[in-house]
């Protein structure tokens, strides 16, 4: 669904423009609540993730691809608002490395892919780990759902940019009809993408996912043992066969327990676990799916270039300022085997997106602690 360069006249593109860089604003304060040392690194990974995975197209109709957009997925893993900021960088990265969206239109981009993905489908899932039974199907349940329901509501939006300020004459209704029919089905492949996803890591580590919080873990339950001897002055009373024995207590916390600021027992914190086994998984993950499963990927054109060739949308598209670039159209410039030639530029997208990204979110997270340092 990235928008080239031409089919917003340049009024609405500017005010997308506004709006994307107001979203991305409030993203960076907000992603400082989201972030810490474990979560930082790993937000990077996911921009790198999506962006290896944009690039495997899947069919869904008759001479039509889509792809997975990756808001829904970034907001579940890292949270809404680093998830609008994953997002963002990995179109930025395809705009200037690869010649794909846009530059103009980054704006535009970045308000229907990154911010209306993202708070559509992360507000369905609240609501729905909310209403359903806190289990760990839940989660993955509730992903799906919002996956599913993000990408037919980007489509809708771009309807109303266009509608604001399309390039080309063409009737809003027809173009309404056919990006949301299309993008049901895509919706469909981002849906089981992001379920799979989130239903993999929730599997091994429910802890690093953002959106898992509070519904798969187990408030932990202190019982006492029947074998613990009872302290001073405790009284065992027994009535007949069916009497109970009194509930032990003791001064002293035992091996799960803290003393509380008020003197009372309380469960001591768990000790964190590294999540470096993940990031490496993931990034392998992502490596593969870039540099190799790529290769396999639908050539049909997506959804967007089939409505907007379909419908003449493209009537007035604008080549792309960075259509030289070496990595343009996600080939190595000069390499012949186009094998090797996409393998190549995949993994070069895979490790610039995770560079920039983890960057990006580092800075965020010591930012977080130096402010925290200096309130305390």
């Amino acid at each position: 669904m990235h928008v080239p360069d031409g089919f917003i006249d340049a009024p609405v593109s500017v005010a997308t423009g506004v709006v994307a860089a107001g979203a991305v604003a409030v993203s960076l304060r907000g992603a400082r609540r989201e972030l810490d040392e474990r979560t930082a690194p790993l937000a990077g990974l996911v921009a790198a993730f999506i962006f290896a995975v944009q690039m495997l197209n899947f069919p869904v109709a008759a001479g039509t691809s889509g792809h997975l957009l990756g808001g829904a997925l970034a907001a579940i893993l890292v949270g809404p608002y680093t998830g609008v900021l994953c997002v963002s960088v990995v179109l930025l990265m395809q705009s200037v490395l690869f010649a794909d969206g846009g530059l103009t239109a980054l704006g535009v981009n970045i308000t229907d892919m990154a911010l209306v993905t993202t708070v559509v489908a992360y507000a369905l899932f609240r609501a729905i780990v909310k209403l359903a039974p806190h289990r760990r199907r839940t989660v993955t349940v509730a992903s799906f759902v919002a996956a599913l329901i993000s990408v037919p509501a980007a489509a809708v939006a771009f309807t109303a940019i266009y509608a604001l300020g399309g390039t080309a004459d063409v009737a809003i209704g027809k173009v309404f009809a056919a990006m949301a029919g299309v993008h049901v089905l895509i919706g469909i492949g981002e849906a089981a993408i992001t379920a799979l996803t989130v239903g993999a890591v929730v599997a091994v580590r429910p802890d690093l996912v953002y959106g898992a919080r509070g519904v798969t873990a187990r408030p932990l339950e202190i019982r006492s043992s029947p074998l613990a001897p009872a302290a001073p002055g405790a009284v065992a009373r027994a009535e007949g066969p069916a009497a109970e024995p009194a509930a032990a207590t003791s001064e002293t916390p035992g091996p799960t327990e803290t003393p509380g600021p008020t003197g009372t027992p309380e469960p001591a914190a768990a000790p964190r676990r590294s999540a470096r086994r993940v990031w490496w998984a993931g990034l392998a993950a992502a490596l593969l799916c870039a540099g190799v499963v790529s290769f396999y990927a639908s050539a049909s054109p997506d959804g967007l270039e089939k409505v907007a060739h379909d419908k003449g949308i493209d009537q007035k598209e604008e080549d792309h300022a960075a259509k030289d670039s070496p990595l343009a159209d996600y080939g190595v410039k000069d390499i012949t085997d186009a094998r090797l030639s996409g393998g190549l530029a995949g993994v070069i997208g895979v490790g610039a997106t995770l560079a920039v990204g983890s960057g990006v979110f580092v800075v965020v997270r010591r930012r977080r602690a130096t402010a925290e340092s200096e309130r305390g």
